[in-house]
């Protein structure tokens, strides 16, 4: 089974803490075959929040590239709230630049139950720690922590395919929505789905798809569903993964008007397997929304992704995994972990050690490799950070896999 956990599905119950019983032994039989992996659309409360953190950071590193900014937002029934540390020379407009945000999204009637031009706003804005900027300004790690990177061949983009395909219905979601193909479509929607693997591991097709949106009050469920269906999932998903039929589940409940932060509170960061590997792959557990450069729960999730993807488009290795991990206010990582699963064409200690000489991944390093300080990150809280092919990204940049391949050509004689 071709997920970065690595190994039976055994090992992964094991792993959970599951018993023996008849039913556990199906759950692994299922486990072994499907996998599920979900998005959501940008008016989802979370990633309305997570679009307004990195709005905000975007603004400032416009202005101020050296800036330290650590911003979240919160949003509810007519109300977001941003809070944070910033310390910064610019000045922005913090309230103009939520409600732009919040309108680009579209919510732009008071009828939604949010509204850019009625909704409050709060600050609450403090500067960033001297105990933390006395290690950040020498270079050094703002936080300790791990960091997880991954790439695997399942997709031309080197990313898994459920969240990929995931990331895909929730991106169309949006544009039948705003091109009014399906004019009764509102912002907020959920899209989850579960792809079936061989014996060998590679996807054979999709098995299911669990799709929520918020809709008018006039629109009858059964023709949103048919709706859906033609216009959402049939273009989506390609024609070589539906042979077998794909089982859908269309507003489940039959009725979602109420929706976005009315009907949930949205808050920055709360979205962090959309944000990357949909659950295939580890992750450290930060987020990365709202943060600069300097903080590592960005950059070195950036970087590791960086030398996973490029581990796998040099052919080194089918599927890679990178942990990277620093100390607070400590230049160099602490540590740095290579797992092919198998995969690697050579010894994953010789990536490793290849990886640490090409590659500097300490947070100064990983911003000017891939020129971090700059606007960049607006487009990336929503529809994933990794895969992604429509925006300025650099960690997904593969220029680095030729010089990775040469380097461990002599293992590979």
């Amino acid at each position: 089974m071709n997920l970065a956990l690595g190994g039976p599905p055994e090992r992964w119950l094991a792993l959970a803490g599951v018993g023996d019983s008849v039913e556990d032994q199906a759950m692994a039989a299922s486990i072994s075959t499907l996998f599920t992996s979900e998005s959501v659309t940008e008016g989802h409360p979370d990633k309305l929040a997570d679009q307004i953190s990195d709005a905000i950071l975007d603004a400032i590193l416009a202005k101020d590239p050296l800036a330290r900014v650590a911003c979240e937002a919160i949003v509810t029934t007519g109300l977001v709230i941003v809070v944070g540390e910033i310390t910064t020379d610019c000045y922005v407009d913090i309230p103009r630049i939520i409600r732009q945000t919040v309108r680009e999204v579209g919510y732009t009637r008071a009828k939604y139950g949010f509204d850019a031009e009625t909704c409050g706003v709060v600050t609450s804005i403090d500067e960033q720690s001297p105990d933390i900027a006395q290690g950040v300004d020498v270079g050094g790690a703002g936080d300790s922590g791990m960091m997880f990177g991954f790439a695997c061949d399942e997709t031309p983009e080197l990313m898994p395919l459920p969240i990929m395909l995931a990331h895909r219905l929730a991106r169309r979601l949006a544009e039948v929505r705003r091109n009014k193909t399906l004019n009764y479509l509102r912002p907020d929607g959920k899209v989850q789905v579960t792809v079936r693997y061989g014996d060998d591991g590679k996807s054979v097709g999709v098995d299911n798809v669990v799709l929520s949106t918020q809709h008018h009050d006039d629109i009858g469920v059964e023709q949103l569903r048919t709706d859906i269906a033609q216009h959402v999932i049939d273009v989506v998903i390609p024609a070589e993964l539906r042979d077998n039929g794909i089982r859908t589940f269309i507003n489940p409940t039959g009725r979602f008007v109420v929706g976005g932060p009315v009907a949930d509170a949205g808050l920055t960061g709360r979205k962090i397997m959309v944000d990357t590997y949909g659950g295939y792959a580890r992750h450290g557990g930060g987020c990365f929304s709202g943060k600069d450069p300097t903080k590592v729960d960005r950059a070195g999730a950036y970087g590791a992704r960086h030398v996973a993807k490029n581990v796998v488009a040099s052919g080194l290795a089918s599927r890679c995994e990178v942990q990277i991990s620093y100390a607070i206010g400590v230049v160099k990582p602490v540590a740095i972990r290579i797992d092919t699963f198998g995969t690697g064409k050579v010894p994953d200690a010789a990536i490793s050690a290849v990886v640490s000489k090409l590659f500097d991944l300490s947070p100064l390093g990983i911003i000017k490799e891939l020129n971090l300080r700059r606007p960049l990150f607006r487009h990336t809280a929503v529809y994933g950070h990794f895969g992604r092919t429509d925006i300025d990204a650099p960690w997904e940049s593969t220029a680095r896999a030729k010089e990775l391949a040469e380097e461990l050509a002599a293992y590979r004689a």
